[in-house]
């Protein structure tokens, strides 16, 4: 006999029958084979279905035993599923008295309220599967289960049936069919569920496409790479390039053929105990590392256990375990214990994700390449994180650098509605944002749209996840930039609200959003650039404010951009633009290393460039100043990646967070701002580079523990002035560890409430979060969209 069973003489406590609606991630994940066990296990009867709304139930049974399975269903759901809610629903009529319990047919679908499944790594299950000859997908590249496996990756559309997937090419053979009509099987409706019988399968080709008759295309991979061949392989969401970490030949080869001289490259080990030969690993890293998700973490390296050119000048390794079945083979000879794993792409341009593309794009970098032929029908690049163990944070610190595989497009869920509202994000890092009711979806990172395929990734990717959602934006948000490419897709889109938001705002916006902040906040907003409401370009931004208004209550004071973009990738030239800044005439006659690093000619010609202001673009950025103190330090002259000066300056600090004497600057009140002159920040800086025993790194200190002395300072007068106590702290800067981590400890200590992101990266792949919660700010009040208010203590 069965517990629980009713059949018993016993008298028994009453019958009751109640319905529950269950939200989340709960389609495509086994949820209802798992409730289907839970309501057997405790004893109720009734039912569970599928609709548009996510999963609905109904139990009857005791109402202890209702509690019992309300409980386990909450703490213990399955593996790949995430529950937001759980709400209980009236009756329609009186419900009968069931016999057992059903599984019924999925119901009102065309519009999905559920939300969609982010990519998966491998579980256990199918890892014990992959490596028992005995089972009947022993070494099959692409097991899955309800627990593990492609998701985002290969839905074209919802509902999430196998037919709305890119596995719609590959029908099953009777035994996954068996597997997948099976209610106790792991693979009960396993949308990508197949088998060396019936489902992809990998091929081999040359660098020129032509097949190569390999027995295993596997173990001719591990031969190759122990060669030092370089492969393009075809993982989750895109192409990987792949080389033997330890081999130093095979590594630079890759950055040659890749023109890629300086940006460190990712690894791919088989394990946590595998990574800790090569990184320092936390328990905490050690999680993070291990999660379902599968991101990059940035690590600790173990001096001398890679070669350098892995990772140059970088303190850190990016490692990342594997994320398909393919990945764990390729890892399976102990004699090739570690991989490169970068992205395939040409530079500037997005991952490959189809086989012609990436033969086309890549033949010029790989020897060979594995492809197998499960489409992927949205690329989707691996996800970068890092997590910051330190005195005086509330636990350990998680950092998105970038969020995509793993986690998109998992919502941040808000306490107050958004409405049908589509953000476009900026030009550099971009993803799209789609709001629906109280919660916002951000897409994979997309990327910098300079380039039409990038472009058409942005395009196609907000339709795509639109469709998805089901939701019909009747308002578009972009940036304010006039020659963004974002901005103008926006604004050719017909019939459909444009909300303009400020570069600066959205990224206060975004951040105050993902920490449930609705009240008027400081934000410290520092980046490389943003287009501001005087038309010039900001980035070393405090502003006070909300969602729909902001005051701009201090800045950096600007400095010039010789030669405008150009200054990005030469540091040297913001350099001699602040040291014409602060000394004027009287450089000439002082010493200063670093301009003995450029001919003189040249070095001449941005000397004048800079005192007439001539072909010299404004700007307050906070990032070109790293830059420019970089390029002072003789550290970085000149730049590879986005970044890369300030980086490196970074990197002298060792991921030591001891703060050192700030060097001296200045706040001065103009036009009722607070601006912050970093004159005799540079005048200080010559002056201790000529002390004895001076150290880039030790000046690097000095350097950002001034910057964080600049925000708690400016912040201090600030909160006095408007009487706020919330910091916000965003923008591409605040992916600086040493500084985000000291100010959060500064202000904290000063009284002030200090937030910085968790969620969402602090860089341009936030704003787009940020953006929308402006454009539904505005349109609550159903005003136009404002630009700033006057610099009063008054509400902004």
């Amino acid at each position: 006999m069965e517990p629980n069973s009713r059949d018993s003489a016993e008298p028994q406590p009453a019958l009751v029958t109640r319905r529950f609606r269950v939200s989340g991630i709960v389609q495509g994940v086994g949820f209802r084979p798992f409730v289907h066990r839970l309501a057997r296990a405790v004893g109720a009867r009734g039912w569970v279905l599928n609709d548009s709304q996510g999963v609905q139930l109904e139990l009857q049974a005791q109402d202890a035993e209702i509690q019992a399975f309300l409980r386990a269903l909450v703490e213990s759901p399955p593996p790949l599923a995430r529950i937001t809610a759980v709400r209980e629903e009236a009756l329609a009529e009186p419900a009968p008295r069931y016999d057992d319990f059903q599984i019924r047919g999925s119901v009102d679908l065309r519009y999905t309220d559920t939300l969609i499944p982010p990519d998966s790594d491998v579980c256990a299950d199918c890892l014990r599967e992959l490596r028992d000859p005995a089972d009947r997908r022993y070494r099959y590249p692409f097991i899955n289960c309800t627990h593990c496996g492609p998701r985002y990756s290969i839905i074209c559309d919802m509902p999430y049936d196998r037919s709305q997937t890119t596995m719609r090419s590959f029908p099953m053979c009777p035994a996954c069919a068996r597997e997948y009509e099976d209610i106790e099987d792991r693979r009960y409706h396993a949308q990508p569920n197949a088998c060396p019988a019936c489902g992809p399968r990998l091929t081999l080709t040359d660098r020129l496409g032509a097949p190569i008759a390999a027995e295993d295309p596997v173990r001719f991979t591990i031969a190759r790479l122990r060669e030092g061949a370089l492969f393009a392989v075809k993982s989750l969401g895109g192409f990987h390039l792949v080389a033997d970490a330890r081999n130093e030949a095979a590594v630079r080869e890759l950055r040659r053929r890749k023109r890629r001289d300086a940006k460190p490259f990712a690894i791919m080990v088989a394990d946590a105990e595998a990574a800790s030969r090569y990184v320092v690993l936390s328990p905490p890293e050690r999680a993070l590392l291990e999660s379902r998700q599968r991101p990059i973490v940035l690590l600790r390296r173990r001096p001398g256990s890679l070669p350098d050119a892995v990772a140059p000048r970088n303190p850190s390794f990016g490692v990342m375990l594997p994320s398909t079945p393919l990945h764990y083979l390729l890892l399976e000879d102990p004699a090739l214990d570690v991989l490169v794993m970068t992205s395939g792409n040409l530079s500037g341009h997005p991952i490959a994700f189809d086989n012609d593309t990436a033969l086309a794009q890549l033949r010029d970098i790989a020897d060979y390449f594995v492809l197998h032929d499960r489409d992927i029908r949205t690329r989707v690049d691996d996800s970068v994180v890092r997590l910051t163990e330190a005195e005086g944070l509330d636990g350990p610190l998680l950092s998105f650098i970038r969020r995509s595989r793993g986690y998109a497009p998992y919502p941040i869920h808000l306490s107050q509605g958004v409405g049908a509202v589509v953000a476009l994000g900026g030009e550099l890092k971009t993803t799209v944002a789609v709001g629906k009711d109280n919660q916002v979806f951000i897409s994979q990172h997309i990327g910098d749209l300079k380039n039409d395929s990038t472009f058409g990734a942005h395009v196609d990717c907000s339709s795509h996840v639109q469709r998805l959602l089901s939701v019909q934006a009747d308002t578009v948000a972009c940036d304010m930039h006039p020659a963004f490419r974002s901005t103008r897709a926006a604004k050719d889109r017909s019939g459909m609200q444009v909300a303009s938001v400020q570069h600066h705002h959205a990224h206060m916006a975004a951040c105050m959003a993902e920490n449930g902040l609705n009240e008027r906040v400081i934000g410290v907003i520092f980046d490389g650039s943003g287009y501001g409401l005087d038309n010039t370009i900001w980035g070393g931004e405090f502003l006070v404010g909300d969602y729909r208004d902001f005051v701009r209550a201090g800045h950096l004071r600007p400095m010039y951009l010789l030669g405008g973009d150009k200054a990005v990738k030469e540091p040297i030239r913001v350099a001699i633009s602040l040291l014409v800044e602060t000394f004027g005439d009287e450089l000439g006659g002082l010493r200063v290393p670093a301009l003995a690093d450029i001919a003189e000619e040249r070095r001449d010609v941005f000397v004048k460039m800079a005192q007439r202001r001539l072909n010299a673009t404004a700007t307050t950025s906070m990032g070109r100043l790293f830059d420019g103190v970089s390029s002072l330090l003789r550290v970085c002259h000149e730049v590879e990646y986005e970044a890369q000066a300030a980086i490196e300056l970074e990197a002298l600090l060792e991921r030591d967070f001891g703060t050192a004497p700030p060097l001296e600057y200045g706040i001065e009140e103009r036009d009722g701002r607070l601006v912050v002159d970093y004159r005799p920040l540079v005048r200080d800086l010559l002056r201790a580079i000529e002390e004895p025993g001076a150290t880039p790194a030790h000046l690097s200190r000095r350097f950002h523990s001034t910057v964080v002395d600049v925000i708690a300072n400016v912040c201090l007068r600030l909160a006095a002035r408007y009487d706020v106590r919330r910091v916000v702290m965003s923008g591409g800067v605040f992916m600086n560890e040493f500084v985000v981590i000291n100010a959060l400890r500064r202000l904290s200590r000063e009284g002030l409430a200090p937030h910085c992101h968790r969620l969402v990266p602090p860089n341009d792949g936030g704003i787009s979060l940020g953006q929308i919660l402006v454009a539904a700010a505005r349109a609550r009040d159903a005003a136009p969209a404002r630009g700033e208010r006057p610099a009063t203590p008054d509400r902004p």
